[in-house]
């Protein structure tokens, strides 16, 4: 009975060294994982440090430059929008004041029915001078958008690239933003079908416009 209590007394310190042993690897493994995690060796790397510190600041610099376009795009919308509004208001409101004119005639006189026809055809290209005007930037501002998202996901690439090989990362790379865009830009369009798209709100103004004009001597000669 004695020589197995000692031998029970002699196994428990193996026992316990073993279980040190096991939890100096577990506690040491998790440190050397972090020191040479890329981040880490991005901190101990001035080059690298301050290429991440530039990149993240231009980074936060194109955010705020598309926050502005977009907004800016969606003011220009409503003022079109506006436009838009005020030239049919305009219409809605002539034909009526000509319709009530040529109603409470005694003799329907249809001699000058150009006078109200030239009337309504310079307000509207006038409007629509306007409506043009907007679509011009608005198409501006929106090209402007899409080169500065682009070259944001560029950057963004190359960030996330960086932060993945950490010290091994060629500080000689660069966004290729010109290059790509150029590869990928590169897209057969017809340019009378590519404009009418751009500006099917002045297309359909002016095709309205055009019916219109007619509109006074329809009013003054037969109503």
């Amino acid at each position: 009975m004695a020589e197995s209590k000692d031998s029970h007394i002699v196994e428990i310190p193996v026992s316990e060294e073993h279980e040190n042993h096991r939890k100096t690897i577990t506690i040491t493994d998790p440190i050397s994982a972090i020191q040479h995690h890329p981040l880490m060796e991005i901190s101990r790397s001035p080059g690298h440090l301050l290429l991440l510190k530039l990149w993240q600041r231009e980074e936060d610099l194109f955010a705020r430059r598309i926050a502005i376009k977009e907004t800016r795009i969606d003011a220009i919308r409503r003022e079109i929008f506006q436009l838009c509004c005020f030239f049919f208001l305009f219409h809605g409101f002539f034909f009526t004041i000509l319709f009530t004119s040529s109603v409470l005639r005694e003799e329907h006189k249809c001699e000058r029915w150009w006078i109200p026809s030239i009337l309504s055809l310079t307000s509207s290209i006038a409007i629509l001078f306007f409506i043009q005007i907007k679509h011009f930037r608005y198409w501006k501002v929106s090209k402007q958008l899409k080169r500065e998202r682009n070259d944001s996901r560029a950057l963004t690439r190359c960030i996330q690239e960086l932060r993945m090989k950490g010290a091994s990362f060629d500080l000689s790379k660069e966004p290729q933003i010109a290059k790509r865009l150029k590869s990928s830009s590169v897209e057969i369009k017809w340019r009378p079908i590519s404009w009418c798209k751009e500006n099917l709100v002045t297309v359909c103004l002016l095709l309205f416009a055009g019916l219109a004009f007619p509109a006074p001597k329809l009013i003054l000669c037969v109503f």
